[in-house]
């Protein structure tokens, strides 16, 4: 059944408020983004914005859950690890959003920040997808290292996240490299 009438209204115009931020912070960054530039954008005051947010830290979480839901759906069509080369080199196009994925992992630990609940639940999933597709290339031949693909996904996730705060102060680093040279160094060898 069809959601009517002011609920579906107000989801409507939550959404949209989150593909604006997302595109924002996209374009101009983090920390140059002001949210009056958001509430702009949608046709609202920023109370107005804030009204379908709990706090401005809320609506910074909802923007990486809105990015990687994006990011979801179009990893879910690719097999195999090439998709999170293709999520590297998105975030070297879109260097506010790295911004923003940084700031608020630092602020993760914060108890009751809302970035405290987000990040957590984030790496599970993350990781319990990088495990599968480890594992599935490990039974394929593709991979071959004694370390259990449960932990691959671990260092896998480790040096994207930590590739992505260097390239923060250093934008002439390629995201990607990194990444690539540890599977890289997954491959078996072919001399033996």
């Amino acid at each position: 059944m069809t959601k009517r009438g002011p609920y579906r209204k107000g989801e409507t115009k939550r959404a949209e408020i989150l593909q604006a931020a997302l595109e924002i912070f996209a374009e101009e960054g983090y920390r140059g983004t002001s949210l009056r530039k958001v509430a702009a954008r949608c046709g609202l005051s920023l109370p107005g914005v804030m009204h379908y947010f709990e706090s401005k830290e809320d609506l910074l979480v909802q923007v990486l859950r809105r990015r990687d839901e994006v990011e979801k759906e179009r990893l879910a069509e690719l097999t195999g690890l090439g998709g999170s080369l293709d999520t590297l080199r998105e975030g070297m196009r879109t260097p506010g959003l790295v911004e923003l994925f940084v700031s608020l992992a630092a602020s993760a630990g914060e108890h009751g920040h809302p970035a405290a609940e987000f990040f957590p639940r984030r790496y599970e999933e993350l990781r319990a997808m990088l495990t599968r597709r480890v594992q599935e290339a490990m039974d394929e031949g593709q991979f071959a290292s004694p370390i259990p693909a449960e932990r691959l996904a671990v260092l896998l996730l480790a040096v994207a996240d930590g590739i992505q705060l260097q390239w923060l102060s250093d934008r002439s680093l390629d995201m990607r490299t990194p990444v690539a040279d540890v599977l890289r160094l997954l491959k078996p060898s072919d001399g033996g």
